[in-house]
């Protein structure tokens, strides 16, 4: 109680006295003013929580007060107190801004009661506000790491399509974060304060997605003893997160399709039909255009599906965002390890941005946190990443060469991407075995010191001090 700061806004001073101390025998903080221009002073140089306002005031009139504390210090919570009440003046002082009002004269009880009223209300909006800045920091843009073009270009679309109730498809390849930015999407919305319930649609067989989305009713099915609410009752007015909706098959598709068109449902086994609001995010890493046309992906729902598509880049199209993230992982990693590890070499951070990362995200993160449990070092070199690449070659990954130009092109790529790997990794491997020193390195795997050099320079290798 101790916080919460009230000012007192009246020119007859027994009013003022009698408030002051009703209010501070309960705990609160309470001033005073006799005036309305002194009372707004003293608004705009302190902190209140909340205004006892007397509509009738020597200097100027309480309406003129309310007003300029509105638009001043909005957020503010203001009781008016008035000796000559109506519905029509109740109704008018609630409409620009108050919270209450006491007709007076009243008691001590009836000014407590209006008070703890304004306290409550004031509890539940700032729990709400640091609720909801929690999820912003937990799930909002500070959690996605990036600053590539086409990265920003999905925060401005996040935030023209957030505080909408339009459904949005995510689309992208496998482990491009499409969950975290779907958060992202609930976080700015307006349905925040409700929950987000996320569905892996390729986890079930359709039989139990029909009855977890729809629920079902005691008998519908063996096993099925008492009803059951399903996800689309449960994420009523809440955000509905699906993924992999590629998996769904087409009899769910079509009930799924009712749901997104009338907001309607029926429960597996039931007779009569629910209504739900839901906001819908889906999630594919396949083409769906492409499952139209084969037929095995309905061409309606499809539609339903792509109100707002937003495509999710693989993590090769954004190179220079690679280091940015690996070092996120590291300190995240390093922090749950209780371990202090200062970082990659550069040798090692142009392996990692080189990688073609098939995994996108996932892997990396997978990856580097596989690097922090097994590493003992405090600065991560390439002989420590590549046993936890899975480096896959050139020749895998391309067409096979329709000329002798691009076969030429492909065997140039295998060399670079495949064996100047390894030649880098051996190369460091001898360096680290003998402390840094080349010419001892060159001894140990029996080459010339001048050879060993220039293999150095290619790779732009340093010796470790």
């Amino acid at each position: 109680m101790e916080s919460t700061k009230i000012l007192i806004i009246d020119d007859e001073r027994v009013i003022c006295e009698g408030c002051r101390l009703a209010l501070m025998d309960k705990g609160y903080a309470v001033d005073a003013c006799m005036g309305g221009r002194s009372g707004i002073n003293a608004m705009l140089e302190g902190e209140y929580d909340l205004v006892l306002l007397d509509m009738k005031l020597p200097d100027m009139g309480g309406m003129e007060v309310l007003e300029t504390l509105r638009d001043k210090r909005p957020g503010t919570y203001i009781i008016v107190m008035t000796g000559y009440s109506t519905i029509k003046n109740a109704v008018e002082v609630m409409k620009r801004g108050a919270f209450d009002y006491l007709t007076k004269p009243f008691s001590d009880d009836q000014l407590l009661l209006a008070v703890e009223r304004v306290i409550d209300k004031k509890r539940l909006v700032d729990e709400n506000v640091s609720l909801r800045k929690e999820l912003l920091d937990r799930f909002g843009y500070k959690s996605i790491v990036g600053n590539n073009p086409k990265i920003i270009d999905i925060f401005n679309q996040i935030e023209k399509v957030a505080p909408t109730d339009s459904t949005v498809l995510l689309y992208g390849e496998s482990g491009t974060g499409k969950e975290l930015f779907a958060r992202a999407i609930y976080a700015h919305s307006q349905r925040a304060a409700r929950p987000f319930v996320a569905v892996d649609c390729s986890t079930l067989s359709p039989t139990l997605l029909e009855s977890e989305l729809f629920g079902h009713v005691k008998g519908a099915f063996t096993g099925a003893i008492q009803d059951k609410a399903g996800i689309f009752e449960v994420a009523c007015d809440a955000t509905l997160f699906l993924d992999d909706v590629a998996n769904l098959s087409i009899e769910i598709q079509g009930k799924l399709l009712r749901v997104l068109e009338m907001q309607e449902y029926k429960p597996v086994g039931a007779s009569s039909i629910k209504k739900t609001n839901v906001r819908i995010i889906s999630a594919t890493n396949k083409d769906l255009r492409a499952m139209v046309k084969e037929g095995t992906f309905r061409e309606d729902l499809f539609y339903r599906f792509n109100v707002f598509p937003i495509f999710l880049p693989p993590l090769r199209e954004r190179k220079e965002d690679i280091p940015k993230i690996a070092y996120h992982f590291l300190k995240l990693f390093c922090r749950q390890a209780g371990k202090r590890i200062e970082g990659f070499s550069d040798e090692a951070l142009e392996v990692i941005v080189n990688h073609d990362w098939p995994g996108n995200v996932r892997e990396l993160k997978n990856v580097i946190e596989r690097l922090v449990i097994m590493s003992d070092r405090t600065i991560l070199d390439p002989t420590n990443l590549l046993e936890h690449l899975q480096m896959t070659p050139a020749w895998r990954r391309k067409t096979i060469p329709e000329s002798l130009k691009e076969l030429r092109a492909l065997k140039q790529a295998l060399i670079n991407d495949h064996f100047g790997q390894t030649e880098k990794a051996f190369l460091l491997k001898a360096l680290k075995a003998c402390n840094g020193n080349i010419t001892h390195a060159a001894k140990k795997v029996g080459m010339q010191r001048p050879n060993f050099y220039t293999l150095m320079k290619k790779h732009h290798i340093t010796a470790p001090k």
